[in-house]
């Protein structure tokens, strides 16, 4: 959600049954998960 451009309100809107502090816990995990992988660059 937040990669398609959704504020941390508009998630917490769009599903009730999350707190504030799942949106962050969410996004420290997906950093970690990427923290030591090549991603590839897009040519554009």
């Amino acid at each position: 959600m937040v990669a398609d451009g959704m504020s941390h309100e508009e998630i917490l809107a769009a599903q009730p049954d999350l707190e504030a502090a799942d949106v962050e816990e969410a996004l420290r995990y997906a950093a970690e998960a990427v923290r030591e992988r090549e991603l590839p660059i897009a040519a554009g």
